[in-house]
């Protein structure tokens, strides 16, 4: 009877174990292959400015030629999510950057290679995952709230424990960032702007360039 009984268990562990990485696995390969979808066409009351499209960014260079945000699917609904509760309070999102190729991420190194504010890329962005957004907040103008810092702002004030005198800014910095938390992302320590998906980690980095997501979309 004792070995009986120690068989099921055996078998009953065995097959737990198999349930087990059957679901991380199909976990993990279903995120690897999630689509990226644009930003707008989940929720197109986002406000899109990405300021890499123009010159107005750090490196003065216009490095997307199409102004067009992708997203991962998934993160793209949990960025819709946000902007419904917003809504409600009189205010809305704006997102200066989404997915980033990989090679774009190559020039931003060359230029500002600190890791505080320009991820390696021989280690990759979030961004190049399509899983982080650079977004600030609107009221129902479309009016940017006051913030910190401006965007791509490298200094001590952009960082979240800034807490200067400037109680407006950091008043809205706060809205922005328990927004963005209570669906589940990520805020950076060093750019209150910078906020990653939950599940980041689980997407391959990519060097798709923006045409080639929209010809993908458009066969779809």
């Amino acid at each position: 009877m004792w070995y009986q009984k120690k068989n099921r268990v055996a078998v009953f562990s065995l097959v737990v174990l198999f349930f087990l990485q059957y679901f991380l696995y199909t976990g993990c390969t279903s995120q690897k292959s999630e689509p990226f979808v644009e930003a707008a066409s989940v929720d197109s009351t986002i406000i899109i400015d990405l300021r890499y499209a123009t010159p107005n960014n750090f490196t003065g260079r216009v490095l997307y030629k199409i102004p067009r945000c992708f997203l991962r699917k998934s993160v793209a609904e949990r960025l819709a999510r946000v902007q419904r509760k917003l809504r409600e309070k009189g205010l809305g999102l704006k997102i200066w950057d989404g997915y980033r190729p990989l090679s774009v991420q190559k020039k931003m190194w060359a230029i500002v290679p600190d890791s505080r504010y320009v991820a390696n890329p021989k280690h990759g962005s979030r961004h190049n995952r399509g899983a982080a957004v650079d977004v600030t907040l609107v009221d129902s103008t479309g009016m940017e709230l006051h913030m910190p810092t401006g965007f791509d702002d490298f200094s001590p004030k952009a960082h979240r424990d800034w807490m200067g005198d400037d109680s407006l800014a950091i008043h809205n910095r706060r809205i922005l960032e328990d927004a963005m938390t209570s669906e589940g992302f990520i805020p950076l320590s060093t750019e209150w702007w910078h906020f990653d998906a939950p599940n980041w980690k689980n997407y391959p980095i990519e060097n798709s360039s923006i045409r080639e997501l929209i010809r993908k979309s458009e066969r779809k």
